[in-house]
């Protein structure tokens, strides 16, 4: 069976089937725990075979199927640009979410490292993601030539998602997906709002972004839920 399977397929055609199989097997399992013989097994071929496509063994897969991951966590924030940025945002982290949920041990094993298979350019990879990230915001915010205040926050907020992401997981995929979705998207806002406060680059951007917003939108329905907190917040700081 296997071997006609393997004259149906082009050389291309099987190393993506062996980097899918890789994938797979590192969303769930942890890399130190995948061997050759576990991805030639689930796609029913010999270790000799995995090793044609990939005579560096475990280490060029795993650095081949995080690059592969990688491409498609980068595809997560190359979104039409139109629209209120508070939308953009969440249908990227519709899609970045989706990827944490359906590779979930991958996903952690990539971002907290520690991995007996984890070298310099596997870090690298890890790195491309973030930084790409960071310039797709830009280019949904049409700065090209930001400043460090709105570098920082973009990267801060990056950084946010990650970390919520991995707790995400730790507290057993709670809460749903949705919420968590929008939670972030507040954290965007909020921190572009205070960023805005300190620096003037974040203010026009602040200002053309919320311009695009709707009342009855994730900004609206942040102001609301935010505006009597902090008016009963200043009460206290000023009263006699």
């Amino acid at each position: 069976m296997s071997q006609v399977a393997y004259r149906r397929l082009s050389v291309e055609q099987r190393r993506r089937q062996l980097l899918e199989a890789a994938l797979g097997l590192f969303a769930h399992r942890a890399p130190e725990d995948v061997s050759l013989d576990d991805v030639a097994a689930s796609v029913q071929v010999s270790r000799p075979l995995v090793y044609r496509y990939f005579p560096g063994g475990k280490q060029q897969l795993y650095e081949a199927a995080l690059r592969s991951a990688a491409d498609q966590l980068e595809g997560c924030f190359a979104q039409p640009q139109s629209g209120p940025m508070s939308s953009r945002l969440a249908q990227a982290l519709d899609s970045y979410l989706a990827f944490v949920d359906e590779h979930d041990a991958g996903f952690k094993a990539l971002l907290q490292g520690g991995s007996v298979v984890e070298t310099s350019r596997t870090s690298a990879i890890v790195d491309e993601v973030r930084r790409s990230a960071a310039e797709q915001i830009l280019f949904h915010l049409d700065v090209p030539e930001p400043g460090l205040k709105l570098r920082m926050m973009i990267r801060t907020w990056i950084t946010a998602v990650e970390g919520a992401s991995l707790i995400w997981l730790d507290e057993g995929k709670q809460p749903p997906l949705s919420e968590l979705r929008d939670w972030l998207v507040d954290q965007f806002i909020a921190l572009l709002t205070v960023t805005a406060a300190r620096d003037r680059q974040c203010a026009e951007v602040a200002k053309r972004c919320l311009a695009l917003e709707g009342g009855d939108g994730p900004v609206g329905d942040l102001t609301r839920r935010v505006l009597p907190v902090v008016t009963e917040a200043a009460h206290l700081l000023w009263q006699d």
